[in-house]
């Protein structure tokens, strides 16, 4: 019987984990500091402000650590972005996939931020990565 009990403990663990990343609720992101922007710029406008790093910072812990890893630390569970060139071409890429999301054969790998986060809020949490050394 208590074999048994470490079992179902141990799925049970395995399940949380696999689904702790699951149905969450996107954090707002104050800009405040930053000038308002087009919000069809494919090329980060704060690459190296100081202010829009700060918030990238802030916002990225509430919005992308849960799946992209604390400090910008990949786990396993979505890739590591401090890996993405910091580049116009990547700019290009990363917020469209911010605003759009992953899905994959009908699987949601990554929601869509689009309507949630402002061009502002993502291009600061594309300037904080972009101060994020890869391993």
């Amino acid at each position: 019987m208590k074999s048994i009990n470490k079992i179902t403990l141990s799925l049970l663990a395995c399940m949380t984990l696999a689904f702790s990343h699951g149905n969450v609720t996107p954090q707002a992101v104050e800009t405040e500091g930053l000038k308002k922007i087009d919000q069809e710029s494919i090329i980060n406008p704060f690459r190296g402000n100081k202010r829009a790093i700060e918030i990238g910072k802030s916002a990225y812990n509430s919005n992308c650590a849960r799946c992209h890893g604390l400090d910008a630390i990949s786990g396993g569970i979505a890739p590591d972005l401090r890996e993405l060139p910091v580049d116009d071409d990547t700019d290009e890429y990363f917020i469209d996939k911010v605003k759009d999301g992953a899905v994959r054969n009908g699987n949601v790998y990554m929601p869509p931020f689009k309507g949630i986060l402002s061009a502002e809020a993502i291009w600061s949490i594309r300037s904080w990565l972009a101060t994020r050394p890869a391993d």
